[in-house]
């Protein structure tokens, strides 16, 4: 039998934490250049009145409370709030189009949206026609007027007219959260408390973290593994998190908030591999040398201690090489990082071994915004890198081989109290997701190794056949490929075709210093990657880093181009996944003529 949760709902996890770490800090934000932190208590304190505050505005039981705000105190005081009442969260990102919030807006049926500013308050106030139930509009930051009400008025009402905290049932909706939609419209998953309450629970089994943990937060709380494994994961553990101020800040945030924990995903872990690379080389002499080495002796100390052996020299140099390399190398990150929990995609076993290799721990998880999200994990005392780890307590994995019809590898099934209520009012989709039994179908595929580890190879939607009737799954190569500090994005194509291509974004920065070393001057971004040995840097690149692919895998040809993947221009999705079908619709032509 599963293990009782821990938390039953999301309101109890909040009421514990308050109680027990009231004079803890919780939220670290960066205010004229001094980060200031909030308590539990002075938290807990805004949570009630938000609560009351909502409910003087006609909020109840079974409403929905939209956000359209990046991470910051607010975002977690109007989950709580929302929650005590009874009412379903719905999280939206800034970055998005008009058209975007108007869709999930209208399909939740919202009757209150909480916004980060006065921009973003004017854009929701155009589309309030086609929003009947849309009532209430709270700016986060500025003043209200006569279509909104500002943050600190609602506190306001709330101090007024007190409100007590409902318990909601384990199967009331907390979260709408809305799928990135890669293709079409956005689902939105239905989580239950006792999904992520689950979730969290397992959490508190698995990794006992300490109050004196700290996070510097940049993962969207809007996510289902930013939402589930760092707010509400750290917050019932009593530990704190500093908000970055943004993604190009990040490295110097580190150095300020001088984190124990990192939650990221894959690309932000590259980033960090490919920049350490580029610098090391950049120096070279005996920096690049001792750097060398001290890579060199972890991966014999690790390879010893797979066979139960060690060696005292290779511990007396990681020794050295910890206190001389490694521990300069940590302090860039504040110095205190010891843990680094990766999701969302598959992390390169390269990738995760140097970062293990730097003394920071390297955990990969698994799941879905359908499994709330974790479904597996490796832990404390059950890691492998290179896996996705086991199933959670109380969570099932089955591996269903008739949906490739290959011998170890098929589709990923997940069972478990983290499974989704279902996505709202597409019951056409519940259909093609669930089981008879209520299994989740992931779409991911993978196997299972003799001790229960979990191995993702690929996703069904994304896996082609090339003439020759071999299976390519595209993303594992790319992340390959992406360990190239030329190499900044890329997307392999081949459906239907001789072989595979791709199209290749250069790092241009670091072309451009090559180019320089080699005597090659250009006059844009164009002339430069149309050049003969740049384009030979690249065959060889390519070359290079698909070693081990099997031959039908390898990338024939490609296109150069310089313009990256963001979300600004559509081709990511606000998790950090190719939207292949717009990419596709930018470059398909490009890649056609790739075959001529």
């Amino acid at each position: 039998m599963p293990q009782e949760p821990k938390f039953r709902n999301l309101v109890q996890l909040y009421q514990h934490a308050v109680k027990r770490y009231p004079m803890r800090p919780l939220f670290g934000t960066k205010v004229s250049g001094t980060w200031r932190w909030m308590t539990y208590s002075e938290f807990g304190a805004q949570v009630d009145q938000f609560r009351a505050g909502l409910v003087a505005l006609g909020i109840q039981k079974g409403d929905r409370v939209a956000v359209i705000c990046d991470n910051r105190p607010e975002w977690a005081i109007g989950a709580y709030a929302a929650y005590g009442i009874g009412a379903s969260y719905v999280a939206m990102y800034e970055a998005q189009a008009d058209k975007e919030w108007l869709y999930i807006l209208s399909d939740c049926g919202a009757q209150a949206v909480m916004v980060a500013n006065e921009k973003i308050r004017d854009r929701i106030v155009a589309l309030k026609a086609q929003l009947p139930a849309l009532s209430q509009v709270i700016v986060l930051t500025g003043r209200g007027d006569a279509d909104s009400i500002a943050f600190p008025d609602v506190l306001a009402k709330g101090r007024e007219n007190p409100v007590p905290a409902i318990e909601p049932a384990g199967e009331d909706i907390s979260a709408f959260i809305y799928t990135s939609g890669t293709t079409g419209n956005p689902k939105g998953v239905l989580l239950s408390h006792t999904n992520i309450a689950s979730n969290v629970s397992a959490m508190h089994e698995l990794f006992p973290m300490a109050q004196e943990d700290r996070s510097l937060s940049f993962l969207p709380w809007a996510h289902s593994f930013g939402q589930t494994v760092e707010l509400h994961g750290l917050l019932s553990m009593g530990a704190s998190m500093g908000i970055a101020e943004a993604v190009e800040k990040i490295i110097d945030n580190l150095a300020e908030v001088r984190p124990t924990l990192l939650f990221s995903v894959p690309r932000i872990f590259n980033k960090i591999y490919d920049s350490l690379h580029k610098r090391m080389a950049n120096e070279g002499g005996i920096t690049k040398k001792l750097f060398d080495i001290a890579l060199a002796n972890e991966t014999k100390r690790k390879e010893l201690a797979q066979h139960g052996k060690s060696s005292a020299l290779a511990e007396l140099m990681h020794t050295f090489f910890d206190r001389i390399v490694f521990a300069k190398i940590r302090a860039r990150f504040g110095g205190r990082l010891k843990y680094a929990f990766s999701g969302g995609a598959a992390i390169s076993k390269e990738v995760a071994e140097f970062v293990d290799n730097l003394g920071i721990l390297v955990y990969e998880g698994y799941g879905l915004t359908e499994t709330s999200p974790i479904a597996t994990a490796n832990w404390p005392g059950t890691r492998k890198i290179g896996s996705v780890g086991k199933a959670l307590p109380g969570v099932r994995v089955v591996i269903d081989k008739e949906a490739t019809g290959e011998a170890k590898n098929g589709e990923i099934i997940v069972y478990g109290p983290n499974i989704m209520l279902g996505y709202h009012g597409l019951p056409e989709e519940d259909e093609k997701v669930f089981t008879s039994d209520r299994g989740f179908r992931t779409g991911d595929t993978g196997y299972l190794d003799d001790e229960g580890f979990l191995y993702i190879t690929g996703r069904i939607k994304e896996l082609y056949k090339l003439e020759n009737g071999k299976y390519v799954s595209p993303a594992p190569l790319e992340e390959h490929l992406k360990l190239s500090s030329f190499i900044a994005n890329v997307m392999v194509y081949g459906d239907n075709k001789p072989f595979n291509v791709a199209l290749v974004v250069a790092d241009v920065d670091s072309v451009k210093r090559w180019a320089a070393d080699q005597g090659i001057s250009a006059s844009d971004n164009t002339t430069l990657l149309e050049n003969e040995r740049v384009r030979k840097l690249f065959d060889d690149e390519l070359d290079k880093f698909s070693a081990e692919f099997k031959h039908f895998e390898k990338i024939r040809k490609f296109t150069l181009v310089a313009e990256d993947f963001t979300t600004q221009n559509d081709m990511l999705t606000p998790s950090l996944k190719v939207k292949r079908r717009v990419v596709m619709n930018r470059y398909g032509k490009a890649l056609a003529s790739l075959y001529t």
